[in-house]
C-alpha cells in the first residue's frame, strides 16, 4: 500500500532511484554544478568585476574653471603667507578624525552650504582652499565648482589631496 504525499505522488515514487521530483536533498555535487555553476567561478567573476568598477572609478578633473590647481609644497606656502586662508577638507568626517592638514575644517562636499562658507569666509575675495583624498575623489572638485559659483574669487584647489600628502609624509593633525 502506498500513502499519497502529494496528488499523484506516492512513498514509493518518492523512494525510486533517479527520480528525484524536485525533493531530494542534499544535492549530488554534479547535480549542484549544473544547477548552480561552479562556486570557484562565481568567486572569480565577483573578484574580477570588483577589480573593474575600482579601476573604472572616475579621476578628478585636470582643471576646474574659476580656481587654481595647487601641490602640497604650495598648500604650504600659501599657509604660510596667508594668514586668512580657510582650508576645507571635504572628506567624511571619519576620515577627517583619522587625519587631516592642520587648520582644516571638514565640510563633505554633499553637505556644504553657501551659508557654511559664508560663516567661514564673509568676503568673497577671502582665500579658500579645498582638497579630499586625491585623483580619484571628486568631492574637492565638486566644492570648489560650487564656491566659484558663490562668487568667491582667491580658490585654490589640491587635486593631490590627502592622498599627495600623505605621499610626501607631510605632517598631519588629529
Amino acid at each position: 500500500m502506498d500513502i499519497k504525499f502529494w496528488p499523484g505522488l506516492t512513498l514509493s515514487q518518492l523512494s525510486t532511484p533517479g527520480k528525484t521530483h524536485g525533493l531530494q536533498y542534499p544535492l549530488e555535487e554534479d547535480e549542484m554544478y549544473k544547477r548552480h555553476g561552479n562556486p570557484m567561478i562565481l568567486f572569480a567573476g565577483l573578484l574580477l568585476y570588483t577589480a573593474v568598477a575600482w579601476a573604472e572609478k572616475p579621476f578628478a578633473p585636470d582643471s576646474v574653471a574659476g580656481t587654481t590647481r595647487i601641490t602640497a609644497e604650495t598648500a604650504i606656502d600659501l599657509a604660510g603667507t596667508l594668514p586668512n586662508l580657510v582650508i576645507i577638507d571635504n572628506r567624511h568626517a571619519e576620515e577627517f578624525a583619522k587625519g587631516h592638514i592642520e587648520g582644516a575644517i571638514n565640510l563633505l562636499d554633499t553637505h556644504i552650504r553657501r551659508a557654511d562658507v559664508a560663516r567661514l569666509a564673509p568676503r568673497l575675495d577671502t582665500p579658500l582652499l579645498f582638497y579630499c583624498n586625491g585623483e580619484r575623489c571628486l568631492r574637492s572638485s565638486h566644492a570648489a565648482k560650487m564656491a566659484v559659483g558663490w562668487g568667491y574669487t582667491r580658490i585654490y584647489w589640491f587635486r593631490g589631496g590627502w592622498q599627495e600628502w600623505l605621499d610626501k609624509q607631510l605632517p598631519i593633525t588629529r
